[in-house]
């Protein structure tokens, strides 16, 4: 069965701009969506916000949305942004996607909401109360959820990112969000999303054109 490989992060600001495309492919008859987080912003990696920061990722947040149509919310951009007590830290929303996809099939939908709490409401998405409001948002029990949370976390996680990194490797991605393309043969296909970002029905339909029982491939 053909599928597409989605490897991203919960807090690349490129890969909320490609949510839509995500939801684009998740729809295609036929073809199996597989993620994939490879941890940006993990162990050393993790960075506290601060005002250099704020600086730094706010030109690149505005770029995003232009191209994306994605919105970037005031709780996110004069809340969040400044406060300078917040830890990004990409491991939590990671075993939380793991947890919920574990527990009720819903990864990717957590996924969404993560990015959304983070990039439009302002969340502390790395806090784990926030993490399970979030579940219980999507129709998860909360008990449940962090029964789910608790098995995925350490070394399951790591072992995800770990095996998220190699594929990224493997198929010679430039970071995060790549796709790949697997036509069911094996064949491995980087599919540049540059001229899809706003554009999810463009590339809804293009996928959907070459997907078949046969297989796809781009």
């Amino acid at each position: 069965m053909p599928t597409l490989h989605y490897i991203f992060d919960p807090l690349c600001g490129w890969c909320y701009g490609a949510a839509p495309l995500v939801e684009a492919a998740r729809a295609v008859p036929g073809l199996t969506l597989a993620f994939h987080a490879g941890g940006m912003m993990t162990g050393s990696n993790r960075r506290q916000i601060t005002p250099a920061w704020r600086g730094y990722v706010l030109p690149h947040d505005r770029r995003i949305e232009q191209l994306s149509g994605q919105p970037f919310g005031d709780a996110y951009i004069n809340g969040l942004l400044n406060d300078t007590t917040a830890m990004m830290d990409s491991e939590p929303p990671i075993t939380a996607i793991l947890a919920a996809e574990s527990l009720a099939g819903k990864g990717l939908d957590m996924l969404q909401r993560v990015q959304r709490a983070h990039y439009v409401d302002g969340l502390r998405i790395a806090d784990l109360p926030v993490l399970v409001a979030l579940a219980q948002e999507l129709g998860m029990d909360g008990a449940a959820f962090q029964a789910a949370y608790a098995q995925q976390a350490g070394a399951a996680t790591q072992r995800h990112i770990e095996a998220s990194r190699a594929l990224l490797a493997q198929v010679g991605g430039q970071g995060f969000p790549t796709f790949v393309l697997d036509d069911g043969s094996g064949k491995l296909s980087v599919i540049d999303i540059g001229g899809f970002l706003g554009q999810p029905a463009k590339l809804q339909a293009q996928l959907g054109g070459v997907c078949d029982a046969q297989g796809c491939a781009l």
